[in-house]
């Protein structure tokens, strides 16, 4: 009998966010669920209230994070797919 070896493939996080955003769609950030991440604990305590009212445009996704741009003369952030809504 031979053994056969299941391979793990990392694509699929990418394919599930893939599924949801892409390139150019407007998002914002959901309170809720950024309030009680790693990485709210790890940034400013004062957001700025346009992430939360939207929009902001997908521009990439890498893993788990996506980059968005906001409709303001502000820089790119990388924001986790999880925290993020369709606007």
């Amino acid at each position: 009998m031979s053994e056969q070896t299941v391979k793990v493939d990392d694509s699929q996080s990418s394919a599930r966010i893939q599924k949801k955003f892409r390139k150019g769609d407007l998002v914002k950030v959901d309170p809720e669920k950024f309030s009680n991440s790693l990485e709210s604990k790890a940034s400013d305590t004062n957001l700025p209230e346009y992430i939360f009212q939207g929009p902001g445009e997908v521009l990439l996704i890498k893993g788990d994070y996506c980059q968005v741009r906001w409709r303001r003369p502000v820089p790119d952030t990388w924001i986790n797919y999880d925290h993020i809504v369709s606007y």
